[in-house]
This record gives C-alpha cells, sequence and structure tokens, in this order.
C-alpha cells in the first residue's frame, strides 16, 4: 500500500469519526432540535439574552419550510463548488497547455533542419 493510499484511508477514517461520533456519545440528545446551526443557536441566544431585541435587517426572501432552505443552502454549494472546480480545472488546463507548447516549440526549435 502507498503512502498517499494510506493517508486517503486515514483522512477517510477520521472524516467517518467526526460524523458518528457526536451521535454515538449522544451529544444532542434533550433537545429539541439537537443538531441545529449557528445561527439558530444565535437566535435563540439572543432572545434569551434581550427579549425585546429587534434585528436591523430582515430576509429579503423566507422559505415556506425548513426543508426548502436546506435545499436551497445545498444547492448554493453546489453552485460554489461546480465554480471553484471550473476554475481549477481551467487553469491546470491553461497550465498544461503552455507547458505542452513550450514542449513543442522546443522540440522543433532543437531538431535538425532539413
Amino acid at each position: 500500500m502507498s503512502r498517499n493510499a494510506k493517508i486517503n484511508g486515514l483522512l477517510l477514517l477520521l472524516v467517518a469519526a467526526l460524523a458518528v461520533l457526536p451521535l454515538a456519545l449522544g451529544l444532542g440528545d434533550g433537545k429539541e432540535e439537537p443538531f441545529t446551526g449557528a445561527d439558530a443557536q444565535a437566535e435563540s441566544a439572543i432572545t434569551e439574552l434581550k427579549p425585546d431585541y429587534e434585528p436591523w435587517f430582515s430576509p429579503l426572501y423566507e422559505p415556506p419550510s425548513a426543508e426548502i432552505e436546506s435545499a436551497l443552502f445545498a444547492l448554493q454549494a453546489a453552485l460554489g463548488a461546480g465554480v471553484l472546480a471550473y476554475y481549477f480545472g481551467v487553469r491546470k488546463g491553461r497550465r498544461q497547455g503552455a507547458a505542452q507548447a513550450l514542449a513543442q516549440a522546443e522540440a522543433a526549435h532543437s531538431a535538425p533542419e532539413s
């Protein structure tokens, strides 16, 4: 087994442990929504500390359900990942194309003329 395969296996095991350990240890027990996002936790903390607090801004669009909100968030993440993948792919392709063009130019320049 190569060194890279060992590292990849170890990283995969670490990611799986990070996903399973909170559930196995019962870190969310006793809460109405055990694994809420930071925004929801901050909102509940603010309303506990200062019940008369009024936000400065309101959302432009409020999704009708939590499922739609999650779907929109997943769509946003997928689009962002697609844009990043496209950018890095184009960048790598340009670099490979430049290296190939340089190699062809060197080969043509160093080839004996007939």
